[in-house]
């Protein structure tokens, strides 16, 4: 039986995730809150570590103990946005930044020394990095950091027989999402990005980008010239 170990399991894609890999794995579920994991995880055999993966202390001491590991997915993330770029939040972009990517590399200082020969390591990015979205500036600054460094990672990781691949979700229907005041469109359940997921694992891609049409729709309109793509974010806005 393999070892997967996944962050951010309380909700959304790491709680379904948690729920779909211990039917045949052993689990181990990553969040901050015990008390919201042990409840979201009711009824699902697997084992249960608290931490906040913004605290580099907390992170390294919950992974010191840690048994061998085949598979780790770094989902844990947070999503907050700008709405004012002439008061420019530092504050919020620190808070951004630190949870999606600076926690990632705590994450991995904790866990890489575990990871077997022949197991894989997976990061959490999104297909907001492939076009520049307005108020997004925290979030796709963290989650353009994570396609860099799950790209280098990739690099240095193949002699070591390790595989690393990139998740770049579409929006997916979580608590973090339905926070959101705007239209999010070709919306997927959780349970249907698992299924993304899973599967692009288990065929060890290098990126799992879903879903398929949306991912075409936003490389089609990366081909549109910067400004006509930032008056088309303006008017949607507006008319938000």
């Amino acid at each position: 039986m393999k070892r997967v170990l996944i962050t951010g399991a309380s909700s959304g894609i790491g709680l379904q995730l948690a729920i779909d890999y211990a039917r045949d794995h052993h689990v181990i579920a990553c969040g901050r809150d015990a008390t919201k994991l042990n409840q979201a995880l009711a009824g699902v055999e697997c084992q249960q570590l608290c931490f906040d993966v913004s605290d580099r202390d907390a992170v390294l001491s919950a992974c010191a103990d840690l048994p061998a590991l085949d598979l780790v997915i770094l989902n844990a993330g947070t999503c907050e946005y700008i709405d004012d770029v002439k008061h420019f939040d530092s504050a919020l972009f620190e808070r951004v930044v630190r949870a999606n990517l600076l926690g990632t590399g705590y994450c991995l200082e904790g866990v890489m020394p575990k990871i077997v020969a022949g197991g894989q390591l997976a990061l959490m990015s999104s297909t907001a990095t492939y076009l520049p979205f307005s108020r997004a500036q925290a979030y796709g600054a963290s989650k353009a950091g994570i396609d860099y460094l799950a790209d280098s990672l990739a690099v240095d990781c193949k002699p070591l027989n390790i595989r690393v691949s990139n998740i770049k979700p579409c929006f997916v229907d979580t608590p973090l999402t339905q926070k959101n005041n705007f239209a999010m469109p070709g919306r997927i359940t959780a349970a249907q990005a698992s299924d993304y997921i899973r599967h692009g694992l288990a065929k060890g891609k290098r990126e799992i980008a879903f879903t398929p049409i949306f991912v075409i729709g936003l490389k089609l309109l990366q081909l549109l010239p910067f400004n006509v793509w930032a008056s088309l974010q303006k008017q949607q806005e507006e008319h938000a």
